[in-house]
């Protein structure tokens, strides 16, 4: 019987599956292995950790696996690639194949195919594939750049509209609820902490301005109407890269689009902003339902043997 092990290596966590040809047989999560962001003995120790609790739960030797695929940002860095490909020929069988996390994410909805993806969780990244699978990306360049539609963006626009409505007389449930979460007992000492060096995480924020919406305020409501339409515009642009793409003859031919990551997966507002700004351009785009799941890509890769297209 043939096994796969698929990985979706994160800044702070990996993602693990074991699978045969039509089941998984466990998943486990464990520390990152990712060696821009933690030490080679500590990615040594998570990555150990996790492959004997996936035998554990399985009874599957590693040196049963007859191919693995991994996931994971920084795969052009040496210290990345090279890490992975020597942990795993010491303690995984079978082969590897190494894939961007961006392209495990689009493989999650389009299997090797053509698509759209909009990603938001803490950040936020829209990538699309073309029909001969050159990968294209807009947005991406972190809190401080871009990453409209993400946690972080969502705090910290839903503080700044909050003094904003300060500042036109205007009343908002985001300041009490604000002072609360942070545990701040006037608007003087909000002022000194969001000012602080480093920031506060704006992240935290994210689920309050979403509850405050539902509740009706209007200040919130817009903060995640502005940012569904920026990352729309994000996606906008992507869609429009692909349908130049010399590959595609179709000019009218719009790709399907997926969503991906927890703001997407838990922000209605958010996920049916973009749908409905992208369909004012493109009325017969195709969305496909929920939010797909990364490592699920990687498993995929990992069945069939499909590896990236080189360029």
């Amino acid at each position: 019987m043939a096994f796969y092990l698929a990985l979706d290596v994160g800044g702070t966590k990996t993602e693990y599956v074991l699978a045969d040809d039509t089941r998984e047989l466990a998943r486990v999560r464990g520390g990152t292995i990712k060696r821009m962001r933690t030490d080679a003995h500590s990615a040594t120790q998570n990555l150990e950790k996790a492959l004997a609790e996936l035998t554990a739960l399985t009874g599957v030797s590693m040196k049963s696996v007859t191919r693995s695929c991994v996931g994971a940002a920084g795969i052009t860095v040496a210290l990345v690639t090279d890490w992975i490909r020597e942990a795993f020929a010491e303690r995984v069988g079978g082969s590897l194949i190494l894939v961007g996390d961006v392209e495990i994410a689009l493989d999650a909805g389009f299997f090797g195919g053509p698509g759209v993806l909009v990603m938001a969780g803490t950040g936020s990244n829209v990538a699309g594939r073309t029909i001969q699978g050159e990968l294209t990306t807009a947005g991406g360049w972190g809190p401080a750049l871009a990453d409209q539609g993400s946690g972080s963006r969502i705090g910290h626009q839903a503080l700044r509209d909050t003094f904003f409505a300060i500042d036109e007389d205007r009343t908002t449930a985001l300041l009490p609820a604000i002072l609360e979460l942070w545990q701040l007992p006037d608007l003087e000492s909000l002022i000194g902490y969001a000012n602080q060096i480093p920031s506060p995480d704006f992240t935290r924020l994210a689920p309050l301005v979403v509850r405050c919406a539902a509740e009706g305020d209007a200040v919130a409501q817009n903060v995640l109407h502005r940012e569904a339409e920026e990352l729309a515009y994000l996606a906008h642009l992507v869609i429009e890269r692909l349908r130049r793409d010399p590959s595609n003859h179709r000019p009218e031919w719009v790709p399907e689009l997926a969503f991906t990551g927890s703001i997407l997966e838990h922000v209605a507002p958010i996920r049916e902003g973009i749908v409905s700004a992208l369909r004012r351009d493109h009325p017969s785009l195709k969305v496909l339902p929920g939010t797909v799941d990364p490592i699920l890509g990687a498993l995929w890769r990992a069945r069939t043997g499909s590896l990236p297209v080189a360029g």
